[in-house]
């Protein structure tokens, strides 16, 4: 059998000075996402992948811990300045911003983006027991 000699190839730094982060806040899972400022996804953590089950997801305390954990991967890759979207009702959300600014990043804006409806659909009719 000949011996097939593959070369490994080295996974490359890319440098990104100036990036956004989108915080997703829901009430049961926290997702931090750095991306380039074309969109391009950079770096990201979830509650789940940081070690934490089922309702503890939604905790500060989880939040604050994988945005920390998002920040140390987007700082390899060079990243110093970030503008801020926060997107959902989840208690995570100041949490998240504050662990952010604490580990040295330059906020540049904070902005909110959660959808809210200007009279869309129609709610359900109402509970009778």
């Amino acid at each position: 059998m000949a011996k097939v000699n593959r070369a490994i190839k080295k996974k490359e730094r890319r440098n990104i000075p100036l990036g956004i982060v989108h915080i997703i806040a829901s009430f049961n899972n926290v997702r931090v996402v750095f991306t380039d400022p074309t969109g391009g996804v950079v770096c990201w953590a979830t509650a789940g992948q940081c070690g934490f089950k089922g309702s503890r997801k939604g905790t500060p305390f989880a939040a604050q811990f994988t945005a920390e954990d998002a920040c140390r991967k987007a700082q390899e890759c060079g990243m110093k300045k970030v503008g801020i979207k926060v997107q959902g009702p989840g208690i995570g959300r100041d949490a998240a911003i504050r662990a952010i600014h604490t580990m040295g990043f330059e906020v540049a804006y904070i902005c909110d983006i959660t959808p809210i409806p200007h009279n869309g659909c129609r709610p359900p009719k109402r509970r009778r027991v």
